[in-house]
């Protein structure tokens, strides 16, 4: 029967810093971008300093146990966050690669474990960019309805400059954060698993790019606002 294992990411709006975080968990192998802690009730988990906490085959008790630990020693884990899953089957049958939403592998070593780690917690960020972008587009979408019907915005010259400010700013912290589709060194020396981590960076780039594309859009359709 073919082994099945979870991983859960949570990404968080800030950065955190894993030289204090490191302190919790004494055990902990430390990389470059990373922390990794095997955990007493069974089960690994991972941080990024992206603001990410990706659990493997931990239950929901241990997440929520080890979630309350985090968030006592660094509150910026406190907020609300975006949630990523992902199942990995270990079967030699079929050829590695997403089937039927889950990552199939031929076996799950600890080096797959965290290239597969980093790759959820890379989505679970870009989601909450998306989400921050999909959030802009709509507000900026009422005010040109608005404008359409009325011929007016709803907003004055000082809020509305600083909602282009918030667009810019948006749009330079996505370009800033491509550095997290970084591919991990491990996956270098794994041809079946850099195959895999391609194919789901390619995926993500195309959200981003779409991103900044709509974010450019909206720093443009507000200025004309603005000077309207």
């Amino acid at each position: 029967m073919a082994a099945e294992h979870s991983f859960q990411a949570l990404a968080f709006p800030e950065n955190v810093p894993l030289r204090t975080l490191a302190a919790l968990f004494p055990d902990a192998k430390r990389g470059t971008h990373e922390l990794r802690a095997a955990l007493p009730e069974g089960g690994t988990l991972f941080l990024y300093p992206f603001g990410v906490v990706v659990f493997e085959d931990a239950d929901p008790a241990a997440r929520e146990r080890q979630l309350e630990v985090l968030r006592k020693a660094e509150p910026r884990l406190s907020g609300p966050g975006t949630v990523e899953d992902l199942v990995v089957r270990e079967d030699t049958t079929p050829a590695p690669g997403m089937t039927q939403g889950v990552l199939v592998v031929d076996r799950l070593t600890e080096a797959r474990g965290g290239i597969i780690a980093l790759t959820v917690a890379q989505s679970a960020a870009m989601e909450y960019y998306e989400t921050i972008v999909e959030s802009m587009f709509e507000r900026t979408r009422r005010l040109v309805e608005r404008l359409e019907r009325k011929g007016t915005t709803p907003l004055r010259t000082r809020p509305l400059h600083r909602f282009i400010g918030e667009a810019v700013g948006t749009r330079n912290e996505v370009l800033s954060v491509l550095h997290l589709l970084d591919k991990p060194d491990a996956a270098w020396d794994d041809p079946a698993m850099d195959a895999i981590y391609e194919d789901l960076r390619d995926r993500r780039l195309v959200l981003l790019e779409v991103s900044i594309v709509v974010l450019i859009v909206i720093e443009l359709v507000l200025s004309l606002l603005r000077r309207g």
